[in-house]
């Protein structure tokens, strides 16, 4: 598991409610249904669609993150490796993947070098 936190976090609640670990849901509804990936993303779908957020998803969020983390990184003095080991990606590739271009930021960039 690549976010210790997140392992750390999954121990305790195994710990503490046996049960919940043994099928891995471990967000459930106000009927105490585990909801698994799949109902999580269709949720998010449909409050998205209820929203008028047309274009956002349940991985929206994460996406805009990477990205906003990506272009303040160096600022902080880190470095993609940083924005990397955040997401809990296993590669660069990975988060490269993740990381959303800006035109206007290109030209201004080519304008400084």
């Amino acid at each position: 598991m690549s976010n210790p936190e997140l392992k750390s976090a999954l121990e305790v609640l195994q710990t503490v409610s046996p049960n919940t670990c043994s099928d891995w849901l471990v967000i459930y509804s106000p009927r105490n249904k585990g909801l698994s990936a799949a109902a999580i993303k269709e949720w998010f779908a449909r409050l998205y669609r209820t929203l008028g957020m047309d274009g956002c998803s349940s991985h929206s969020g994460r996406r805009t993150f990477i990205t906003q983390a990506a272009r303040q990184v160096s600022v902080v003095g880190g470095s993609l490796r940083d924005v990397q080991q955040l997401a809990g990606h296993a590669s660069l590739a990975m988060t490269q993947r993740y990381i959303e271009g800006d035109t206007e930021a290109k030209t201004k960039l080519v304008a400084r070098v």
